[in-house]
C-alpha cells in the first residue's frame, strides 16, 4: 500500500514539474545498450544545453519520475530520505528554479507489458531512442513479438514535431518504424543508416600490447568525421556513439564537436571495459548484465584479439537470465560461439550456463578446457590460480550473477574496484 501511494505521488509530482518547466525530454530503450547510449546522448548534448540524466539506471516507475526530479540516489526504505524528496518536489513545483534542466534524458525500461506506456504518459518524450530489440525478459513477454510491441511505444507515442532515432542495423527495430508519425533518424554500420560507421580498428598500445580503444569513422550527408573512443574493444559502445551523435545533430550539435566529447568520455564499468589483470594478463570486464546478443558480441571481440605467444582466451560466462522457455536454447547458442570464437579455456557460473558448456564441449572444445562453478566467488579463485602470463579473460554474466567479484579476484589492482567495477556500493557489497 505505501508503495503504490509513493509511486502514485512520484507520478503526480513529474507530471506536473514537467508541465511547469516544459524540458525537452529525450527517452531511450531497448532490449539492451539502453544505459550506454544514455550516457553517450547525456555527454553529447551537455557541451550545449543544460541537461540532466537519469542516475545509473533509474528506468522504472520509481527511477524515471527521481529522474525527474533530479534525484541521484534512491531513499530505498527510508522514511526520512522519502520526505526530502517530496520536499524538494514541493518546492519545485512552487518555486522557479532557474536552473532546472533544458534537456531531460531519462532511460526507459521494461520488466512487463505497459511499462513504456506508464512512463510515456510521465514524461512524454520529443526524442524517442529505440536501441535494439532481442530476447531479454522473454520469461515475462512470453515472446520476441510482445518484447516488439512493447519497446515500440517509445517511437509510436511522439508527435509530429518529434525524432525518432533507431538502430538501422536491427532488423526488428526497423520494422516498427511506421509505427511512428515523427522524423527518423538511423544509425549503424549497414549502408543506408543516417549516421553510418564504418573503417573500425582496434588501437594497439606500442609498449604495452595491449588495445587501448578503438577509432572509426562517421558518414552523415556526405561528411565524414573520425571518432577515437578509450578503452574498448567492440561494437556495443559504437552504437552508443551513433546514439548520442544521431540525438545531437537532431538538437544542432556539430558532429566534430561531438566526436570530440566522446574521445573524453570512460567506459561504464562492467561494459566491455578493459582492466588489467594480475600476472600481467587483460580483463574484458563485461559484468554489467547479460543476455544472447550481447554475449555473441562480447566473444567476437575476444576473437579479433590475439593472445601473447602461449597465452590462451579464456571465457567465464554466467547464467543469462529472464529468458524463460529460451533458457536452454539461448546458452546452447552461446556454447556454439564459444567454440567458433577460438576461446582456448571456458569457465562457466550457474546451472543453465551448464548448457553453454555442454554445447562448446559439442562443438569441439576439449572436456579438460571446461570447467562450471554453482557461484562466481569460486570461479574467481579458480582462475586466480589458473591464468597465466599474457591471457586475456573475458567475464560476463546477468546481474545477480555477480560475476564482478570474478573480476576483482584477478585485477592487478583491486583497491581501484569501487572506480572500475559495478555494483560496489554498500547495498551490493552486503549482499
Amino acid at each position: 500500500m505505501l508503495k503504490s501511494l509513493t509511486q502514485y505521488f512520484l507520478r503526480i509530482f513529474a507530471k506536473k514539474l514537467i508541465k511547469k518547466y516544459k524540458p525537452d525530454i529525450i527517452g531511450v530503450t531497448g532490449s539492451i545498450g539502453k544505459t550506454s547510449a544514455k550516457e553517450a546522448i547525456a555527454a553529447v548534448m551537455t557541451s550545449n544545453f543544460n541537461v540532466y540524466r537519469s542516475a545509473k539506471n533509474y528506468n522504472n516507475e520509481f527511477g524515471v519520475p527521481l529522474a525527474v526530479l533530479g534525484i541521484d540516489k534512491t531513499p530505498g526504505s527510508s522514511a526520512w530520505g522519502w520526505l526530502k524528496v517530496f520536499v524538494k518536489a514541493f518546492k519545485l513545483i512552487f518555486v522557479r528554479d532557474k536552473s532546472y534542466p533544458e534537456i531531460l534524458v531519462l532511460e526507459m525500461g521494461a520488466d512487463k507489458p505497459g511499462d513504456i506506456q506508464y512512463l510515456t504518459d510521465i514524461a512524454p518524450c520529443k526524442v524517442g531512442v529505440l536501441t535494439f530489440i532481442a530476447h531479454v525478459h522473454t520469461e515475462f513477454f512470453k515472446t520476441i513479438k510482445r518484447i516488439a510491441q512493447e519497446k515500440r511505444v517509445i517511437i509510436s507515442h511522439l508527435r509530429r514535431d518529434g525524432f525518432a532515432v533507431l538502430n538501422y542495423d536491427n532488423d526488428m527495430v526497423m520494422q516498427n518504424i511506421k509505427t511512428t508519425k515523427a522524423e527518423v533518424m538511423t544509425y549503424g554500420f549497414k549502408q543506408g543508416a543516417d549516421l553510418q560507421a564504418t573503417d573500425l580498428n582496434i588501437i594497439i598500445d606500442e609498449v604495452t600490447g595491449w588495445p587501448k580503444g578503438l577509432n572509426f569513422k562517421i558518414i552523415y550527408k556526405g561528411n565524414i568525421v573520425p571518432v577515437f573512443l578509450a578503452g574498448v574493444i567492440s561494437k556495443p559502445p559504437i552504437y552508443a556513439a551513433l546514439a548520442g551523435l544521431a540525438v545531437g545533430t537532431v538538437f544542432g550539435v556539430n558532429l566534430v564537436e561531438g566526436a570530440e566529447v566522446l574521445k573524453r568520455l570512460a567506459p561504464l564499468p562492467g561494459h566491455m571495459g578493459l582492466v588489467k589483470g594480475v600476472k600481467d594478463t587483460l580483463i574484458i570486464d563485461d559484468t554489467y548484465n547479460s543476455s544472447p546478443e550481447p554475449s555473441k558480441s562480447a566473444l567476437d571481440a575476444l576473437s579479433k584479439l590475439k593472445p601473447k605467444l602461449g597465452a590462451k582466451r579464456i571465457a567465464a560466462l554466467s547464467d543469462m537470465l529472464e529468458l524463460g522457455r529460451e533458457t536452454e536454447n539461448a546458452h546452447r547458442e552461446v556454447g556454439f560461439k564459444v567454440a567458433e570464437a577460438g576461446v582456448d579455456f571456458l569457465v562457466t557460473v550457474g546451472e543453465a550456463a551448464k548448457h553453454t558448456a555442454a554445447a562448446a564441449k559439442e562443438a569441439g572444445l576439449d572436456e579438460d578446457k571446461i570447467v562450471s562453478f554453482a557461484d562466481s566467488a569460486t570461479a574467481g579463485r579458480f582462475l586466480q590460480d589458473k591464468i597465466k602470463e599474457g591471457d586475456i579473460v573475458l567475464v560476463k554474466g546477468s546481474q545477480s550473477m555477480r560475476m564482478e567479484k570474478i573480476v576483482k579476484e584477478i585485477m592487478a589492482e583491486p583497491l581501484e574496484s569501487d572506480k572500475l567495477l559495478v555494483r560496489q556500493d554498500s547495498e551490493w557489497l552486503n549482499r
